[in-house]
C-alpha cells in the first residue's frame, strides 16, 4: 500500500495551497534567503499556527535573538509569544555560543544543544521546531569537514525525533545556504528574495525542492504586513472557472440596451479603453451604482486619484457614492503605482478581495501600473488577476488610459483577455467635440458594431444610436 506524504499547514495565506497542504510532517525545512527577507517571520507563523490552531506546541531555539527581542518584533505583527509560553504552547530558548571556548577546547559536537532541544520538546510536548539562524551556531569555525558532519546529526537527530522542524539559515554567495549542506539533507527548501528594482522593492518565494510531493515551482510575490505573512500564488488558475448565464445591469439604460437589453454577463472581465476626458470614470461611476443598488458589495482600486476626489467628480454628474461608502457597500482601495513592485500590487489586491468578499470590482486604471515595469512582465500580472477574479465570479470593470484615442490595441495587450471592450473617443465635428463609444466585442452576446453616441451630463451617462443617446 502506498503511503502518502503527511504535512502540517503553515497558516500562511498562500503558502499551504502552493505547497498543497504545508511542510512535510516528521522532516525539516530549509528557509534561507538573504537579510530581512522574512526567514524568521515564516518560522514564527508556523509555530504560532501550530501551537494555537493545531494541537502542536512549538520549539523556538534562538541563536541570534533573545526571547525579549522577540517578543517585541512579532508583537507588532499581532503575535503574543509570551501568552503562548503561559499556556506551556511554546517554548523559546536562546543558545549562545562563545568562539573562544571553542577555540580553546578545539573540538565541536552538537550534543549540548541537542540535550537542550530535547528539554524544551519535553516540557511542553512540542511537535513542531525551529531553529534560528543555523548560520551563527556555526560561524568561525574553519573545519568545514566537522561542519558538515554535525549538520548531518543535527538533522537526521531532529528526524529520528518526529518532530517538525523549520530551519532558517542565510543565502550562501553559489549556494542557498552558507554551508552548502543543509539544503541536500532537508526535506524541503524554501528561498526567500528581497529585491529592488527601479527603486521598488518586491519580497518573492520560491519553493526550490520539496521530497515526495508536487507543488508550486515558479517565484510568488508575498507580503509582510500587520497580519503576518501572506503568499500570493500567481500561477494561472486555469480555464476550469464555472461561467455564469446571469446578467447584470451597466447602470446606463442605453448602453444595456445594446447589450440584449441585459448587460454583462456576471463574472465577466470588462474593458473601457480610451484618451483622457473620454468617460471611463463615469461609466465606472455607473457600474458601481448599479452593484451597490443591487446589495452587492463593490470594490474600487484607484491608482490617480483619492476617494474624496473620486466622490467629488461622480457628483457632479449626479452619482452619489458618499451613501454607499456609509451603507458599507463600496470600498475603497488606492495607492500610487510607484509605492509598491507590481507583483506586491497584485498581491495586495488579492488579499483586499479576499477580505471584502466583493462581488463587482473596478481597477482605475491598469495603465498606470505599467511604468517602469516590462510589458511581458504585465502581461502576465493582469492575466493572474483575470483568472483569479474569474475563478471567484467577480464582475470587473478594468480602465485602460490610452494615449492614442481610438486605436484598436490596449498598451499591456489584455484587449484578447476580455469578455467585453468598450472603446470610447472624442471627435471632432464642425468644430464641435463629440464623444462617441464603440462596443469592439462582447462575447456570448450580439451587439452594435457601428459608433455609438455618447454623453455625459449633470444627470450620468447617456448612450445610444447615433444622434440618439439615452
Amino acid at each position: 500500500m502506498t503511503m502518502a506524504l503527511q504535512k502540517v499547514e503553515t497558516g500562511v495565506t498562500g503558502f499551504d495551497d502552493l505547497t498543497r497542504g504545508g511542510l512535510p510532517k516528521g522532516r525539516a525545512t530549509l528557509v534561507c534567503g538573504g537579510p530581512g527577507c522574512g526567514k524568521t517571520l515564516l518560522a514564527t507563523c508556523f509555530l504560532m499556527h501550530g501551537a494555537a490552531n493545531q494541537d502542536e506546541p512549538g520549539v523556538m531555539i534562538s541563536f541570534d535573538e533573545r526571547p525579549d527581542d522577540l517578543y517585541v518584533n512579532t508583537n507588532s505583527l499581532g503575535f503574543d509569544l509570551q501568552d503562548l509560553e503561559a499556556r506551556k504552547l511554546l517554548a523559546i530558548d536562546f543558545v549562545h555560543i562563545e568562539r573562544s571556548e571553542l577555540e580553546q577546547s578545539g573540538a565541536f559536537d552538537l550534543e549540548g544543544l541537542f540535550i537542550r532541544i530535547d528539554h524544551a520538546v519535553q516540557t511542553v510536548g512540542a511537535k513542531r521546531v525551529v531553529l534560528d539562524t543555523i548560520d551563527t551556531l556555526f560561524a568561525g569555525l574553519p573545519d568545514e569537514a566537522t561542519v558538515r558532519a554535525e549538520l548531518r546529526r543535527l538533522f537526521g537527530w531532529l528526524k529520528d525525533k518526529g518532530l517538525t522542524t523549520v530551519i532558517t539559515a542565510e543565502r550562501g554567495e553559489k549556494t542557498f545556504s552558507r554551508q552548502g549542506i543543509e539544503e541536500y539533507v532537508s526535506d524541503c527548501v524554501v528561498l526567500l528574495d528581497h529585491r529592488v528594482n527601479g527603486e521598488v522593492s518586491t519580497r518573492r518565494l520560491r519553493i526550490v525542492k520539496y521530497r515526495g510531493t508536487t507543488h508550486g515551482t515558479n517565484e510568488y510575490p508575498f507580503l509582510i504586513g500587520e497580519d503576518g505573512l501572506s503568499v500570493l500564488p500567481v500561477t494561472s488558475v486555469g480555464l476550469t472557472h464555472n461561467v455564469s448565464s446571469e446578467r447584470q445591469p451597466t447602470g446606463i439604460a442605453g448602453l444595456d440596451e445594446m447589450l440584449e437589453g441585459q448587460g454583462y454577463y456576471k463574472g465577466s472581465s470588462v474593458l473601457i479603453s480610451g484618451g483622457p476626458g473620454c468617460g471611463k470614470s463615469s461609466l465606472a461611476g455607473h457600474f458601481v451604482e448599479a452593484a451597490c443598488a443591487r446589495g452587492e458589495t463593490c470594490l474600487y482600486f484607484g491608482f490617480e486619484e483619492s476617494p474624496q476626489q473620486i466622490v467629488r467628480n461622480m457628483n457632479s454628474i449626479g452619482i452619489n457614492l458618499q451613501p454607499l461608502i456609509e451603507q458599507n457597500l463600496l470600498h475603497f482601495h488606492t495607492a500610487r503605482p510607484t509605492e509598491h513592485g507590481l507583483e506586491t500590487h497584485l498581491a495586495i489586491m488579492h488579499r483586499v478581495i479576499q477580505e471584502l468578499s466583493p462581488s463587482a470590482v473596478v481597477i482605475d486604471p491598469i495603465s498606470a501600473l505599467v511604468t517602469g515595469v516590462e510589458l511581458g512582465q504585465s502581461q502576465l500580472m493582469m492575466l493572474r488577476l483575470i483568472d483569479y477574479l474569474k475563478s471567484i465570479d467577480v464582475t470587473t470593470l478594468f480602465l485602460d488610459l490610452q494615449q492614442q484615442s481610438g486605436i484598436l490595441h490596449t498598451e499591456m495587450n489584455v484587449s484578447s483577455l476580455m469578455d467585453t471592450w468598450l472603446l470610447l473617443q472624442t471627435t471632432l465635428e464642425s468644430g464641435d467635440a463629440k464623444r462617441q463609444m464603440q462596443i469592439v466585442k462582447s462575447r456570448g452576446m450580439s451587439h452594435p458594431l457601428q459608433l455609438l453616441a455618447m454623453e455625459i451630463t449633470k444627470h450620468g451617462v447617456t448612450v445610444g444610436h447615433a444622434g440618439k443617446p439615452r
